[in-house]
């Protein structure tokens, strides 16, 4: 197997730390580890599978020799390096919505549609993170008869707006504590012991940009211009990992059991009917690993070709990071 040169752009926030974390982990076959950040990051130093590796400067000349780019920036600066990268030969696997929507670069959730990576001009999209684990939870299911509609509502952990998001919840929870003073920045109002029922900026339609992404990007991953997405995307005071509620009619009628044993066997997916007690996941049962554990699984009581589940993942390693680094494994094992 190819030795591979892999450069982490936006090593140093979360998901870029998250991205390095999983590299080692995975044990792919890695002959260089380029971390790259900004100028302010320049010459720190992390460690990568023991070793001190040094943080350089993100440029256009620095993709030179590289195998692959994993992207954890932001949408406007993935732009700005994406025809650099492009250039030098190297397959960019970005994390933004920058690219995700774009006819011509392949959408990707390795166990959905993990064929479609291999069929990119040098650009591949991860998905957003509660596309990925809603399409986890349900893909299963559309295996045994197309999905024509889906009513989702996702109550998202603070870790979806970055390191801020975390530090914001932790230091109201301290506040809260003490009797200190709230602080405000991250979030439009407070988010300990409280839910904002909006994320992102306006859609355009009375939802916001996150709430459609569902809808866009299920489209795209699954094949199927037609379907179908009403989503509600609630911020929650949890530190990581998102949960989500859905709700989805298929064409055919499927009983229960079928729909429990198709989720059961699909890849990356755990079936939890009875662990410690309960039927269902929470977010501290999914933080810090891969799987998406899905449970509660029923008849919809208002459509008998409804099925409705309640799934959990984390959000910066299957929502994120460890889908980037699962593309990436494809073209390593192919090789």
């Amino acid at each position: 197997m190819k030795k591979l040169n892999i450069a982490v752009l936006g090593a140093t926030g979360a998901v870029g730390q998250e991205m390095l974390k999983v590299l080692a982990e995975y044990d792919l076959p890695i002959n260089k580890i380029l971390p790259l950040g900004s100028a302010r990051s320049a010459g720190k130093k992390i460690v990568f599978k023991g070793e001190e590796v040094e943080i350089q400067e993100a440029t256009d000349e620095c993709f030179k020799g590289m195998d692959f780019v994993l992207g954890a920036v932001e949408g406007d600066m993935s732009k700005r390096f994406a025809p650099a990268i492009k250039a030098s030969g190297a397959v960019y696997i970005d994390n933004s919505s920058a690219f995700r929507l774009d006819p011509d670069v392949p959408l990707v959730v390795p166990e959905v549609n993990g064929a479609d990576a291999f069929e990119n001009s040098g650009i591949i999209a991860n998905p957003n993170c509660c596309t990925i684990i809603a399409l986890m939870a349900v893909a299963g299911i559309e295996k045994l008869s197309r999905i024509e509609k889906m009513v989702v509502c996702t109550y998202q952990a603070v870790s979806g707006a970055g390191q801020a998001g975390i530090a914001e919840l932790d230091s109201q929870m301290k506040a809260l504590a003490s009797g200190e003073k709230l602080e405000v920045k991250t979030f439009a109002t407070q988010i300990a012991l409280n839910v904002i029922p909006f994320i992102d900026a306006p859609y355009g339609n009375d939802y916001s940009k996150e709430e459609m992404k569902m809808q866009n990007e299920g489209r795209k991953i699954l094949h199927d211009p037609e379907l179908k997405v009403n989503c509600t995307c609630v911020r929650v005071p949890v530190m990581r990992s998102h949960s989500i509620a859905v709700t989805l009619r298929t064409e055919k009628k499927i009983d229960i059991e079928s729909a429990k044993k198709a989720v059961a066997a699909f890849p990356g997916v755990r079936l939890i009917e009875d662990y410690e007690g309960r039927c269902y996941p929470t977010p501290l049962d999914t933080t810090d690993q891969d799987l998406v554990w899905v449970g509660r699984i029923r008849q919809d009581l208002t459509d008998e070709n409804g099925i409705t589940l309640w799934c959990c993942g984390d959000q910066i390693r299957k929502g994120a990071a460890s889908n980037a680094v699962q593309i990436l494994k494809l073209f390593a094992e192919k090789d």
